[in-house]
């Protein structure tokens, strides 16, 4: 039995976006909220603890908050991802200083990439993702058929 390589999954128009920043940048997370706050609120919206608080109090878009990253936020939102649940995440990090969570972070990252999932890292990054022509559009991401790697695997061995 051959299976394909990638499976896909549709991003439907109206995405499901997770908002991190770490507490240096949360300032410049609001900042771009705001200004892009004319597309946002066509999307659901979630974020970490103070994020998504600070973000909903400053902005007056809705934004349903999960646990603050060091208290498994970032985990959440990772967990959310596999579920299908989140489309896109803009994070805010701070490369500069250590974080208590750095696992979570990483953990996180890693995710994003095995699910094919879109990923701002940077201000720069998130203006090019959120201006693209996807946001308006559905989008089929292609995840890694892991069973299919597992099926290979098993395979060789008999």
């Amino acid at each position: 039995m051959i299976m394909d390589e990638y499976i896909k999954f549709t991003i439907a128009k109206q995405k499901h976006i997770a908002l991190i920043a770490h507490d240096s940048k949360k300032d410049e997370m609001i900042e771009w909220v705001e200004e892009n706050k004319d597309i946002l609120k066509n999307h659901f919206l979630s974020g970490t603890g103070t994020t998504a608080r600070l973000i909903s109090e400053k902005t007056e878009l809705p934004v349903r908050a999960y646990n603050s990253g060091p208290l498994g936020g970032d985990q959440q939102i990772g967990s959310r991802i596999v579920e299908g649940n989140i489309d896109f995440v803009i994070f805010f990090w701070d490369p500069l200083e250590a974080q208590p969570h750095d696992p979570d972070v990483k953990a996180l990252l890693r995710i994003a990439a095995v699910y094919d999932i879109p990923i701002a890292n940077n201000r720069a990054t998130a203006d090019f993702l959120i201006t693209s022509r996807y946001m308006t559009e559905e989008y089929e991401r292609r995840v890694i058929n892991f069973n299919r790697i597992m099926a290979d695997r098993i395979n060789k061995m008999i």
